[in-house]
């Protein structure tokens, strides 16, 4: 990725505040082409970032540019920004063909043209076989699917994505980060929001990561990865022999804590590869018996937040 290409998004010092709560605080960030990652936990302010980079709110301080130019109050910018909200806002009586049609109508299509550009983005979303369905009675995972149509239905140049593998099972989110990485190698710059780390790691390594309104870091995925890595991970492992594993962590692995709960260890290790590493050839040798399951609840971005907060 290029440092010198101009950011498609940037902020200058930008403070967004609903009252006494602060959504965003004094955020400065340039945003390159390409995917982008916005990480935080739920109610962490990436919702009001992509209002604010949308031009649906302004800024109570600073200055945001898109593509080059002021966002707020500038139209033709809206033509070129697609727009996936997290919320659903649907006419529920409408077909999904119909909403996505009538909603691309107002980018200035006419009738033959709208329908055409509809039944385009609803065949890449693939979701042609209810196209002709009441948005009413679609399932949480069509509602997502027919509100990424209408981001992409007037072909923009931005797309911004809050949220967009909530509510889908595994096979359509597998199917979504293949359909994002698509559109990023045809050219389209994408700012895409979770709260889960493993999705935006399997779409982009550029990363922003922010909470209570501030970003705490940005750039490459992996840098962050190793962050987290350094914090201690409470690893929980379930098997035939709880108490022969643990005696073997204690002796080879850097093993700060240790509980026994109805047949598993639960380990804190300020080394997590190293530990997953003896797991693993423990589970191979089979000295302790078979080894069932290997969790960390530390993988969560929770943990993690909370880990570079403090």
């Amino acid at each position: 990725m290029s440092t010198t290409a101009t950011p498609i998004v940037s902020a200058e010092k930008v403070s967004k505040w609903y009252g006494q709560v602060i959504g965003l605080n004094d955020v400065s960030v340039a945003v390159p082409p390409g995917i982008t990652g916005l990480l935080g936990p739920n109610g962490a302010g990436k919702s009001t970032f992509m209002k604010l980079i949308t031009g649906q709110l302004a800024p109570n301080k600073g200055s945001i540019k898109v593509l080059g130019e002021p966002i707020w109050r500038n139209p033709h910018l809206y033509y070129q920004i697609g727009f996936c909200p997290e919320q659903d806002a649907f006419y529920e009586r409408m077909t999904g063909l119909e909403w996505v049609t009538a909603l691309v109508r107002l980018n200035g299509l006419g009738e033959k043209e709208a329908n055409e550009a509809a039944i385009r983005a609803l065949t890449v979303v693939d979701l042609m076989e209810a196209a002709n369905k009441k948005i009413g009675a679609y399932s949480k995972g069509m509602r997502q699917r027919v509100k990424l149509a209408q981001s992409i239905v007037h072909d923009p140049q931005l797309l911004i994505l809050d949220e967009p593998l909530a509510g889908m099972d595994p096979i359509a989110r597998r199917k979504t980060i293949r359909m994002i990485r698509e559109w990023a190698r045809n050219g389209k710059s994408i700012i895409v929001s979770s709260h889960i780390l493993h999705e935006i790691e399997s779409m982009t390594a550029n990363i922003l990561l922010i909470n209570n309104g501030r970003i705490l870091a940005e750039g490459d995925v992996h840098a962050i990865r190793d962050l987290i890595d350094e914090h201690p991970h409470t690893v929980y492992v379930r098997a035939d022999n709880p108490r022969g594993l643990a005696r073997d962590f204690i002796d080879r692995t850097d093993v700060r804590s240790m509980r026994f709960e109805e047949g598993a260890v639960v380990v804190e290790t300020g080394k997590p590869d190293a530990f997953y590493t003896r797991v693993t050839e423990l589970a191979a040798s089979g000295e302790y018996g078979t080894i069932e399951e290997v969790t960390s609840p530390d993988d969560n971005l929770q943990a993690v937040f909370q880990y570079l907060v403090k």
